[in-house]
Parts: structure tokens; C-alpha cells; sequence
């Protein structure tokens, strides 16, 4: 099958999600799954355990807020409470890890642009250049009430606000050109004021005047990431990002999402080839399919349907607890229904599943695709779907932490290097470099500011 626009070495891109306990909804009940999310010397293991496999990076997702689910099932989640703020968990783990990147969430909405340029300005020094960024506006509307707000931003304006943000944030990280910090000690000078720049920015949602405190950093910017789903989010994600996070279901989908990505970057202006496309996969790898599949159905035993549900509805924007669970989810999205409801109910159709089957579904996967079987059956679904067009790679989701990881590590990844889909050592040691991505060149965003220092 003809390949789409590639790495020069042919290889896919690997992040690994790991999600605390796994991406199971009933991972934490496992017997084998990390007990707790609170404790640094997991993250050490998992991330070690993919910098092992020669991961590109290490994906951490975020939320300001406890979700929002009835008690009895916000009472058997462990997805969403009781663990780290990321930004602070990667300043700990860049310490005991040499060349897996890190890409962390964090929201422009709730957020300050100084502050937040200015802490991954920091951990970008700190790590030699392997930081990225998954710049999200914050899908849930209780997190506002976190932040002063009675209601959160309406849907198109947390995009404005983000567009400003991010640019903003590009013109805070270029306050000093790269030569700035000249250092001479013989002559006394520490930096070249001449090559500071202040940003003095009054746009419509920020005011910030700048310099930054901090030098421009090894990757120029971090490595920008976005997982809009909305016609909106797929705009900003083609203007700015440069690994796109997708959820399709099945490879149709997934194809239909590629090209729509690499033609919505092309009339930015943008090299398709800068935006990689990684979907999310679930994955549960096991020598045999006899014995995956007996792990998945006991991960299955282990959900209750009120959690399942209130997690559908979660991700559906919407209460599907209004409509019986033996029946299908109706076909026409309800007001207020986000992109996934349409995707679900499609796939509901296809497969003649009830709403009880969806949540399952869900529980199971998270949003997204995944795959329960050998190395075999999981190794040729990847490779069909980075060969064919409908990826650059994957966003890896163990369904359970540490285990399931390393069996992907120890079980798939000698697979996809044998046939010549994974790399075997990092050749950079940029996360750009690992991407296949350019460093930016330093751009004037102002005049030189010496005019306007005393």
C-alpha cells in the first residue's frame, strides 16, 4: 500500500499516554495495577519503561477540576482525581531520564500566558530541549469556577483566547535572540541589551509587556500539540500544532482524519509534513490472543455501569442517562452534544449496539481505537494504518499501568523494529529532533528594545 508523507527513516512516531492507573476505567481495580497515582517512583518506572522502547515522549493530560459525575461513580474513578499538576511531575522525572521527550497539558484558559511561557521556557533549559506543549482551552465548564468565572468561555472565544495565547507565548520565548547571553568575563558582559526585545503586547484578551526572564530555549519553542475535534479546534490545530492528537474509531476514520489535517495545514502555508497525526490506541499486547483477550474481558467484569455511563455522558457533553441502555443511542445529537456523540452513534449503527454496549466500549478504550490481542494482530493493525495513510503514529494507552506497557515495550516494540516501522536507538536529542521537526528561527515580534530602556 502506498505510504503517506513519512520520517525520512520510515519509522512511526510513539508517545505513550499513560494515564495514572491505565486508560481501563477499572484499571485501578486490577490486582497488578500501580496502587495510587500519588507516587513519583511509578512515574519513574513508566517512563523509564518507555524511554527504554526509544518512546519520542512522554504525554501527560490535565484538568483543574474534579469531574463532575454522580457520587457513585465519581466514587470508583481514578482517572480524574489524585494525581500531580504535570508541569511539576516532568520537572522531577527530566532528572532520571536522558532522551524521551515530555509533552504536557495546559490550558489557555485558565491560565497566564507570562506565567505558563515562562515555566516551559524553564523545564525546556532543564531537560536539554525536550518539551512540548498540548495547548487545550479546557472542555470542562465546571473548571471556570476554579478561576473567578460563573461560566466558562463559550466555545468559539476560548479559541480567540488561544490563538492570542499561543501567539503571545511565541513572542515572550523570543524576547532574547539566541546570541543574547554573551557571558564574556574578561570584558564584563553578561548579555547584549541590543539583542533584548520587548513584546509590549494590548491585544483584545491580553496585555503583557515582556521580556521574558528567561533566555530563548534550546527548541526555539516547545513542540507544539492540540487535539481539537471540533471544525474549530481542527483550524487552530492546523495553524499552530505540530503532533495533532486524534480520536478515530476504526482506519476509514482515520484516513479521513489525516487528509483533512495535512490539506487544513497545507492552506495555512504550513509543510504537511511538520504536522504529524497520532491517534490514540489502546492497547493490550500479549503473546497469544487467547490470553489478551481473558485480560480484557476480566478488566470488563470489573466496570460498574453508572461509572461507564457518567463518563459516556462526560465525553458526549450531554446526560445518557435520559435514554434506556438496552436500546441504541438516538442518532441525532441532542443540544449541546459535542463531536463524539455523532462519532459514537455512527459506530453504535454500524455494530448494532446499544447505549449499555457504547459506555462498555468506552470503558474499555477510552475515546478512540483500540486493540486486544497478540503481537501479531496488533503489530499488522498498526502497521496498516501508518502504511495506508490514516497516521505518522501513535499515542499509545496501556490499559493498565505498569504491566501493560511493559508488555508492549517487551512484546511489540521488538516487532515493529523488525519490521522496520520503530527505531532502535534516539538519534537526536531534541524532542523536535526526534519528530523530524526543525528548530524555529528566532523572529523579531518588536524593535530592538534598547530604545526603550533607561
Amino acid at each position: 500500500m502506498a505510504r503517506g508523507a513519512k520520517q525520512g527513516d520510515g519509522t512511526m512516531r510513539l508517545c505513550v499516554f499513560p494515564l495514572h492507573t491505565g486508560h481501563h476505567q477499572a484499571a485501578w481495580r486490577h490486582p497488578q495495577a500501580f496502587d495510587g497515582s500519588l507516587d513519583f517512583a511509578h512515574y519513574k518506572q513508566l517512563v523509564q519503561i518507555a524511554e527504554r522502547g526509544k518512546f519520542d515522549a512522554f504525554f501527560l493530560g490535565d484538568g483543574q477540576v474534579v469531574a463532575s459525575f454522580n457520587k457513585s461513580a465519581l466514587s470508583r474513578s481514578a482517572h480524574f482525581t489524585g494525581a500531580f499538576e504535570p508541569l511539576t511531575l516532568i520537572g522531577g522525572l527530566i532528572a532520571v531520564t536522558e532522551r524521551i521527550g515530555f509533552v504536557s497539558t495546559a490550558s489557555t484558559s485558565f491560565n497566564y500566558p507570562y506565567q505558563l511561557a515562562r515555566k516551559f521556557a524553564s523545564l525546556d533549559h532543564m531537560s536539554g530541549g525536550r518539551i512540548g506543549w498540548n495547548i487545550v482551552t479546557s472542555g470542562i465548564a465546571e473548571e471556570a469556577k476554579n478561576f473567578g468565572l460563573d461560566e466558562h468561555y463559550e466555545h468559539e472565544l476560548r479559541y480567540e483566547r488561544a490563538t492570542e495565547f499561543v501567539e503571545l507565548c511565541m513572542g515572550l520565548w523570543d524576547s532574547w535572540e539566541d546570541d543574547a547571553f554573551v557571558r564574556d568575563r574578561e570584558s564584563g558582559t553578561f548579555l547584549d541589551p541590543d539583542k533584548m526585545h520587548v513584546l509590549g503586547h494590548e491585544g483584545e484578551h491580553f496585555k503583557v509587556k515582556g521580556p521574558l526572564n528567561v533566555p530563548r530555549m534550546p527548541q526555539g519553542y516547545p513542540l507544539f500539540v492540540q487535539a481539537g475535534a471540533s471544525p474549530t479546534g481542527q483550524s487552530f490545530a492546523a495553524r499552530f500544532a505540530e503532533m495533532v492528537f486524534t480520536g478515530p474509531l476504526d482506519v476509514e476514520m482515520a484516513r479521513e482524519q489525516y487528509g483533512r489535517i495535512k490539506e487544513l495545514a497545507a492552506s495555512h502555508g504550513r509543510d504537511p509534513d511538520h504536522v504529524k497525526v497520532m491517534p490514540a490506541l489502546t492497547v493490550l499486547v500479549k503473546k497469544t490472543e487467547e490470553e489478551a483477550l481473558e485480560q480484557r474481558d476480566y478488566l470488563q467484569s470489573l466496570v460498574h455501569v453508572d461509572q461507564a455511563l457518567a463518563f459516556l455522558s462526560s465525553r458526549f457533553g450531554v446526560d445518557v442517562t435520559q435514554y434506556p441502555t438496552d436500546e441504541p443511542l438516538p442518532e441525532e445529537p441532542p443540544p449541546g452534544a459535542s463531536v463524539y456523540y455523532a462519532q459514537w452513534a455512527e459506530l453504535g449503527r454500524k455494530e448494532s449496539l446499544t447505549l449499555g454496549d457504547l459506555a462498555m466500549r468506552l470503558a474499555r478504550q477510552m475515546p478512540g481505537a483500540g486493540v486486544f490481542g497478540s503481537v501479531e494482530q496488533v503489530v499488522d493493525l498498526m502497521e496498516e494504518w501508518f502504511t495506508s495513510g490514516a497516521c505518522d503514529g501513535f499515542n499509545i494507552r496501556p490499559v493498565v499501568t505498569p504491566w501493560a506497557l511493559e508488555d508492549f515495550v517487551e512484546l511489540a516494540i521488538p516487532e515493529l523494529r523488525r519490521r522496520g516501522l520503530a527505531r532502535s536507538e534516539y538519534v537526536g536529542t531534541t524532542l523536535r529532533e526526534h519528530f523530524g521537526l526543525p528548530r524555529p528561527a528566532w523572529r523579531p515580534h518588536r524593535q530592538p528594545a534598547t530604545a526603550q530602556v533607561s
